[in-house]
């Protein structure tokens, strides 16, 4: 063989190789998925990265606006029923056809008590097939945010999770293991192809996905990679494509670094504290009178003055947070209400005379309950409020833990006082009210009231927004519902997070403000 035709050759293999290297995201984060079934975790990363391998009846497309995914189409039949035309001859990754079986098992088996999503799944309400491709929802009272909630249901094969014994959500909250919750079955554009957990998830393209691919990837590899100076260290290493949460300290370092790019954007995300206000005791702590203190509203409100909300913002966030008075993920939530949004004022003095005026003057010690790889520096956020906590006499130790721990321990209300987010996609006051604001109940109501507070008043304005199909009508509720909240103190709200993305500059993304990656948008050049 001539020697120039031998050289082509050899360049020609290395080329390939290297387009296909080229088509490997290699992506990374600090936490990691907690599971592959998609019906047992309301938690973002696992939601987005279950999201490439899954799929629901609608979708958000790339400015968050609901569209057709698994449903080619869909018609209002009255204020409480709405009917769906499903997308002809999808396939599930193991071969099988999608039909409107898998629709109806797939709400049922999300509505089950182990789902973390059975309160979306129960606003939807009954479920049934009228034939292979049309499936019809009747709820007992109007929806506002129907296909918002509808959004939030990836859909399963019945036949699959009957084969292998997984037809309810795996119990996460109680170490159960699964086949659901170590291998999937989807009909997205990605299969989950290999997973070690708090290390390395693998995805591979599912050749006979029914969509169309805006991106050129081939492969994904998520790495868990714990320690923020090891993230930034392997992205400008190049051994790491993409990072989902750059430190904020390292943000403006990345941005002049070559060969690197940050990609900014708000996140729809509430960082908040929670209080135990139910037990009669700390169940984590010690008062000089033996009692709960979080039960006094005066202390939850001198908590809340205590916290000296700019100073996180500015010397821990560097600035990368919008500092609110309401515990909802976007301020369209709150109508961009200034009274609503209005934090009680940074007044340590006031916080002291509160704190005496309930009684505890020489103050009292508490545990803090706080992830440490969930949100953007999140340890470091609850070693700041202990110190200022500490200046009104609250003697607080933070109990830090990866997500994995942390998220079964408050599942279980194992806790005295802790830090938890809230966001995602939709940005309707609904998607607060019923698993935050409400009473602990049935089908998942009030399911992330993890400090069992019991407000009647609350819960009675919130189920009545949540069925308001009068437009008027519903936001006046929705102020309603805010102002008690903010007059209670239930909740101790911080900020909204920003989330800048740090990639290579070969690689386009599309940001959205759910945190949301989708690979099937994704480009290598």
């Amino acid at each position: 063989m001539p020697q120039r035709t031998l050289l082509s050759l050899v360049l020609a293999a290395a080329l390939a190789g290297a387009a296909a290297q080229a088509q490997t995201l290699r992506y990374a984060s600090s936490g990691d998925l907690l599971t592959l079934d998609p019906h047992s975790q309301n938690e973002s990363l696992t939601n987005m990265m279950n999201g490439q391998v899954y799929e629901r009846l609608v979708m958000r497309d790339k400015q968050l606006g609901i569209a057709p995914q698994l449903a080619l189409s869909w018609q209002q039949l009255s204020p409480t029923k709405w009917r769906f035309k499903l997308r002809p001859g999808v396939k599930f990754h193991d071969g099988a056809a999608f039909t409107a079986d898998d629709v109806v098992f797939s709400v049922e088996r999300a509505r089950q008590p182990s789902s973390q999503i059975a309160n979306y799944a129960a606003a939807l309400g009954e479920v049934k097939k009228i034939d292979e491709l049309t499936v019809e929802f009747t709820q007992k009272a109007p929806n506002p945010i129907f296909l918002q909630h509808l959004d939030t249901i990836f859909i399963m094969s019945k036949a699959w999770c009957e084969k292998y014994k997984v037809v309810r959500p795996q119990s996460f909250k109680d170490k159960e293991e699964t086949y659901a919750a170590t291998n999937a079955n989807g009909t997205g554009p990605f299969q989950a192809v290999s997973r070690t957990p708090g290390v390395k998830t693998s995805y591979k393209r599912f050749a006979g996905w029914w969509g169309k691919f805006d991106g050129n990837l081939q492969e994904a590899v998520y790495h868990q990679i714990a320690n923020d100076a090891t993230r930034t260290a392997a992205l400008i290493s190049g051994e790491i494509d993409f990072v989902l949460d750059p430190p904020p300290r390292d943000v403006a370092r990345l941005r002049g670094t070559s060969g690197v790019k940050v990609i900014d954007g708000p996140e729809n995300r509430i960082i908040y504290i929670g209080l135990d206000q139910a037990r009669d005791s700390l169940l984590y702590g010690k008062s000089p009178d033996g009692k709960n203190p979080f039960k006094d509203v005066r202390v939850r409100r001198a908590m809340y003055q205590a916290v000296d909300i700019e100073t996180i913002k500015s010397k821990l966030m560097n600035n990368q947070s919008a500092p609110t008075g309401v515990v909802v993920p976007s301020p369209l939530a709150s109508f961009n209400d200034p009274e609503i949004e209005k934090r009680l004022p940074y007044d340590q003095a006031k916080a002291k005379a509160l704190m005496a005026e309930a009684g505890y003057a020489s103050g009292f010690e508490v545990t803090l309950d706080c992830p440490n790889n969930r949100y953007i520096n999140d340890e470091e956020i609850c070693v700041a409020l202990a110190a200022m906590w500490d200046k009104i006499g609250i003697k607080v130790r933070v109990n830090a833990m990866p997500k994995v721990t942390y998220f079964p321990k408050t599942e279980k209300l194992d806790t005295s006082l802790y830090l938890f987010g809230w966001g995602g996609a939709i940005t309707d006051a609904e998607t607060s009210f019923t698993p935050l604001y409400r009473n602990r109940g049935a089908n998942g109501v009030g399911e992330y009231n993890r400090g069992n507070f019991k407000n009647d008043k609350l819960d009675a304005l919130a189920a009545a927004s949540s069925i308001e199909g009068d437009p008027a009508k519903r936001k006046e509720l929705i102020k309603q519902v805010f102002m008690e909240m903010k007059e209670q103190v239930h909740y101790i709200p911080l900020h909204r997070q920003f989330i800048p993305w740090a990639a290579r500059q070969n690689v386009d993304v599309v940001h959205r403000a759910d945190n949301w990656l989708e690979l099937a948008w994704t480009n290598l050049k």
